[in-house]
Formats: C-alpha cells, structure tokens, sequence
C-alpha cells in the first residue's frame, strides 16, 4: 500500500493514515472498544491495580469512553482524544511494578481479543506509553533515570502509631 499523500489537508492526510492503519493491521472502533473494556475489566479486579483505579474512578462510563478515545489516537492516529496524560498520572502511587503489570494484562488481553498484528501494533505502543509515563512519574519525584534503570518508590518500613 502507498504511504498517504503529502499534499491534501491536514484532515484529508490524517483520514489517509487512519485507513491505512486500518488495512494494515484491521484496527477499527468496535475493536478498540472490546480491547479497553475487557483490559480495564482485568485492571479493576487486579490485586496491585485495582486499587490504584477504585480510589480515583467512580463513574466508569466516562473513563472508558475516554480510554477508547485515547486508544483510537495511539493505534490509529485518528486524533480524537484531546487530554493530557501524563499530569493525571503524575499523582499516581505507582512505580514500574504497576507499569510491569499495566503491560503484563495488555499483552495478555490484547492477544485475546485481537488478531496477531493488531496485538503487536497496540503492545508496541503501550510500552512506549509506560516508559513515557514511568520516566514522568520519576522526574517528577526528583529521580533522573538512565537509559535502562527502573522507577521504583521506597518502600515505608510500618511503624506502630506513637513510636
């Protein structure tokens, strides 16, 4: 398949990418929407994620609608999510062992509920998305990582109150 044309409007070039995705790896909303839900359905009942998710989302509907918003502008490029996420994540208590499992249940879902190359094109970019926000997360903590190291938070030894 021909890359899309460089002449056009931003809109027209951008509709050409998306199809192109499209064929490439059969992406498409409805897939998008199996793919979110089903991960989030793992993530919420998730020992170490669940938590992290139940003390900040209520209302899921809206979550997931943005989520699938999200997902259609990593995969396909289609430019219909407009937030900004790495501030919501910066308050996160999450290091790379949440960012370990975020991925370990991606994968794992979306070699479930996707064709092979689809699978490979969202895992692709769901790492990228982890180390970017692992790297946020540290930098915001004060840690510098090098190419390679890890963000992990000190664990807090508990102590009994009034010692």
């Amino acid at each position: 398949m021909q890359p899309p044309s460089e002449t056009g409007s931003p809109a027209s070039r951008r509709e050409g990418i998306v199809e192109q995705i499209r064929a490439e790896t059969g992406i498409d909303e409805p897939m998008i929407a199996r793919l979110v839900d089903a991960f989030y359905d793992r993530a919420r009942a998730d020992p170490l994620l669940g938590p992290v998710f139940a003390e900040r989302i209520a209302d899921w509907g809206p979550h997931l609608e943005q989520m699938r918003l999200f997902w259609s502008s990593v995969a396909l490029m289609s430019g219909v999510y407009h937030g900004r996420p790495m501030p919501k994540h910066l308050p996160l208590p999450v290091d790379a062992r949440h960012f370990d499992r975020w991925l370990e249940l991606f994968e794992a879902t979306a070699a479930e509920v996707c064709p092979p190359v689809a699978a490979a094109h969202f895992t692709e970019r769901a790492r990228r998305i982890a180390e970017s926000l692992e790297l946020g997360i540290a930098g915001a903590g004060g840690v510098l990582l090098r190419k390679g190291e890890r963000y992990l938070r000190p664990t807090q030894a508990w102590s009994p109150p009034g010692t």
